[in-house]
């Protein structure tokens, strides 16, 4: 564990907290890298919903790390541990880093089932209960790149009490040793990397004991936790994330979980933030929606390799989406509700609507089909639709990190704010 080869070489940090750089020596040969800030791939089961592998790849800019979810894997562990491969070769996931997290940021998890021992997943069998001993366990089944560590990470909700949280930042940080025991003691999961996990729920004191502690122990990066979409007010959960990632070392990662929306990826890279996890555009998918933002901050749009810009669109229908969005309204239902950053091909407007959903986006989708068709597709519920929705938000998302980047390198982020949030700005 201590000559961790995972490396953040920053190349800039933006006026004192947002961050560009790669992230190097990925993977078991360390041969991978992942530009900062970015996101990760988000997968069921190691399969990107909606898409096979093949139509996966005619995406052109995927992030080379793959997470899986221990509330998707921990009910397969029998049928893995046969397998005896690790998971990598029995999803067919060749050439991608793998990252093994415990919970599926897309789905809600239940709370009130954790003690002082065990924390609980839930896949679509139900619940199952972990010790560390069965989580290690997994972890050498699965045989991921780099896992988070096993974190009671219950203290989101609003009127968690202060002495509850303070429990969950010392049961994480004992989770954190007794994992750390077990991994280097193990030949299965040598050259694997581990993430510490920053708790605290919305208690200043907490959230930077819990980041001190972790940075204390030999781990390779964090993960902060308890800050999801609609758990927290943006400005809180900015001010805690400015706080704690003072106290984190500059060359390890800091990955967030469980917040997707543009407007909250550009407020958390403000505040340190390094990696996401693309659960987003899934979500997007499932509602019937398409994202539908701009993001273009390049004075000339038809440079080799990227799409010109997004046409933005003020409709109604994304003005009003918004406001369900901007006054941080701290229900659980935010995680379901539409965006600000979508449109809703469901709504009869677009039957007769024979545009690309995005002018100017090279992803299968807009090349080959219109509103109209995808429309269609909804509507007689064929199976079509998510696989064509998903290609697009996938492609879409990424090339909003990929535009971000450059406004980071080029001292654009203002600029690039003012196209996401729609500020100034007039529809075409």
């Amino acid at each position: 564990m201590a000559g961790s080869r995972m490396k953040l070489e920053l190349s800039r940090v933006v006026q004192g907290r947002s961050r560009l750089g790669v992230l190097r020596g990925l993977g078991r040969t360390g041969q991978h890298s992942l530009e900062v800030p970015g996101c990760l791939l988000y997968t069921h089961f190691g399969t990107v919903p909606h898409l096979t592998q093949d139509t996966l790849h005619t995406l052109s800019n995927l992030p080379s790390v793959t997470q899986v979810t221990l509330s998707n894997i921990a009910e397969h562990q029998e049928v893995l541990e046969e397998f005896k491969d690790g998971f990598r070769k029995f999803a067919g996931l060749h050439d991608t880093v793998l990252y093994c997290s415990l919970h599926d940021p897309a789905t809600f998890c239940p709370t009130g089932y954790t003690t002082n021992k065990t924390v609980s997943v839930w896949g679509s069998g139900g619940r199952i209960e972990l010790t560390v001993a069965k989580f290690m366990a997994l972890q050498k089944t699965v045989q991921p790149d780099w896992y988070q560590s096993m974190a009671d990470g219950e203290t989101w909700q609003n009127n968690t009490s202060r002495k509850r949280v303070r429990k969950s930042v010392d049961r994480t940080l004992t989770h954190l040793d007794e994992c750390l025991l077990v991994h280097q003691k193990s030949q299965e999961l040598e050259g694997v990397e581990v993430f510490g996990v920053v708790e605290g729920g919305d208690i200043l004191e907490e959230r930077l004991r819990s980041a001190k502690e972790t940075a204390k122990r030999p781990v390779a990066g964090f993960c902060l936790d308890g800050l999801q979409t609609g758990t927290m007010d943006q400005a809180l959960r900015t001010q805690l994330i400015t706080a704690v990632t003072k106290e984190l070392p500059e060359d390890k990662p800091r990955l967030l979980q469980g917040v997707g929306r543009p407007d909250e990826v550009l407020a958390c890279v403000e505040a340190g933030v390094d990696l996401f996890e693309s659960f987003f555009p899934f979500q997007v998918t499932e509602r019937g929606c398409a994202l539908c933002f701009s993001f273009d901050v390049s004075p000339d749009p038809e440079r080799a390799g990227r799409a010109p810009p997004a046409v933005l669109e003020l409709d109604e229908e994304r003005d009003t989406a918004g406001e369900t969005q901007q006054n941080g309204g701290l229900n659980l239902d935010d995680q379901t509700q539409m965006t600000s950053f979508e449109i809703n091909l469901k709504d009869k407007r677009y039957q007769d609507d024979f545009r690309p959903l995005v002018d100017g986006c090279g992803c299968y989708c807009c090349k080959n089909h219109q509103r109209a068709y995808l429309h269609h597709l909804l509507v007689t519920n064929e199976l079509l639709a998510g696989v064509l929705l998903m290609i697009h938000n996938t492609a879409h998302y990424h090339s909003f990190f990929d535009a971000l980047r450059e406004a980071l390198a080029n001292d654009k982020l203002d600029l690039l704010k003012r196209r996401v949030l729609r500020e100034k700005v007039t529809s075409f």
